[in-house]
């Protein structure tokens, strides 16, 4: 048999995902499955249901995150690992993060299908709490996986109706140990949508990723004076609000001189005491920047720490808080390479790109060789109930995975 010219079941893997996308489903088609609850649950008994059906021995960690395994001739040889995550964001999409853990399935469903012999174990993960939107931060267990995070720190972390990650790990059933955890592989491969219009745009079928930019957050806070808001002359007035418009255009302007590359975002304000009647007293918003190069993200720094001094003239305070910074992860070269070539072997139209969302690959990176391939988002749309990639966009995308497994772990 020439594996190169093996191929997934499309139609089998459309039934796939839209069963998956059951667990959750919203009215307007998206999914509502938020780490560790009820939905999530379910989709993960459903998830271990079908790998046990293939021969598989599924196992969970201290994090809860799932390992289904498919023996290899040598059990003692290193695994190669596929996954993504099973959680979503509150009514987001059918795609983001299932996608990859289903190209695991479809892969050991194809390999058994053809009665492959892999020479080495196939593992297809389920990391917990990717998206971060139940509980803070995102891509939580593969950053305690991999040293980033504390784990004892993210066992606090609550959402918002006051359960901590702690108390939804206990309750969830899959709690499992820590000797279980992925500490070691020969390679991790991710498949994910691109949740961005590059691919789309240009016509192409899939990317292979090179890595994801560096990131780095602040919370800026401005102090003001509240006041009447028709009494009060405004040049006696410190309005907090005023200020934070001021500056945010500075902001704008300065890191718009930076790099087109550079992107960035005012992703969240608060207001208070938010009454129409009356002068605003503090205002704090987030700025988050990403880019590929540590230089550029050390201007950002620069120029977000000087808020304070350049806002004198507003004659309200400002704080600056840096929250948090991930540094650029270049990913495997052999492997991006290798994901390439099964690319070219089945024909389809490429580029290499980064990304530039953060991805579970990105921090188990860090300790495993790994690499992610991505595949066209309609209109760049993720994170929302009209996210879609087509059919046999994902086809094609499950295809270089299987590829590029079959290369890794048959002679």
């Amino acid at each position: 048999m020439d594996k190169q010219k093996v191929r997934i079941n499309g139609e089998r893997l459309k039934n796939t995902i839209e069963a998956f996308a059951d667990f959750g489903r919203t009215e307007n088609n998206g999914v509502t499955r938020l780490a560790l609850s009820d939905m999530d649950i379910k989709v993960r008994k459903h998830f271990q249901s079908e790998c046990e059906k293939l021969g598989m021995t599924v196992v969970t960690d201290d994090m809860a995150n799932m390992y289904a395994t498919l023996p290899g001739v040598d059990n003692d040889q290193l695994p190669v690992v596929v996954g993504s995550h099973l959680d979503s964001v509150e009514k987001g999409g059918r795609f983001d993060g299932v996608l990859g853990v289903l190209t695991g399935l479809e892969v050991v469903r194809t390999i058994v299908d053809h009665g492959i012999k892999p020479q080495v174990p196939i593992v297809v993960a389920n990391i917990t709490n990717e998206e971060g939107a139940r509980f803070e931060p995102a891509m939580m267990s593969s950053g305690v996986l991999s040293g980033r995070f504390d784990k004892a720190t993210m066992l606090k972390s609550a959402d918002t109706d006051g359960t901590t990650f702690e108390e939804a790990l206990k309750n969830s059933g899959f709690e499992g140990k820590k000797q279980n955890r992925l500490t070691n592989a020969a390679a991790f491969l991710e498949l994910h949508i691109e949740q961005g219009p590059v691919l789309e745009k240009e016509s192409l079928q899939v990317g292979a990723v090179e890595g994801v930019v560096g990131m780095v957050n602040y919370e800026i806070e401005v102090s003001g004076d509240s006041n009447h808001a028709g009494t009060t002359p405004m040049e006696m007035r410190k309005d907090a609000l005023f200020a934070a418009n001021n500056l945010i255009t500075e902001i704008r302007e300065k890191m718009n001189k930076l790099d087109d590359q550079l992107v960035f975002t005012i992703g969240r304000m608060n207001i208070k005491p938010n009454i129409h009647t009356v002068i605003p007293n503090k205002v704090v918003f987030t700025i988050e920047a990403r880019h590929r190069d540590a230089q550029t993200i050390r201007q950002v720094e620069e120029i977000v720490q000087g808020l304070p001094e350049t806002s004198r003239k507003e004659k309200c305070e400002v704080k600056v808080t840096k929250q948090w910074d991930r540094d650029t992860v270049w990913f495997d070269e052999n492997l991006v390479n290798s994901l390439e070539q099964s690319i070219k072997n089945i024909g389809y139209s490429y580029k290499r790109m980064v990304s530039g969302a953060g991805h579970d690959a990105q921090f188990i990176a860090t300790y495993i060789p790994s690499a992610m391939i991505f595949v066209p988002s309609v209109n760049g749309k993720s994170h929302a109930e009209d996210e879609l990639t087509s059919w046999e966009d994902c086809e094609n995308g499950f295809n270089v995975v299987l590829q590029t497994v079959l290369d890794l772990t048959t002679k």
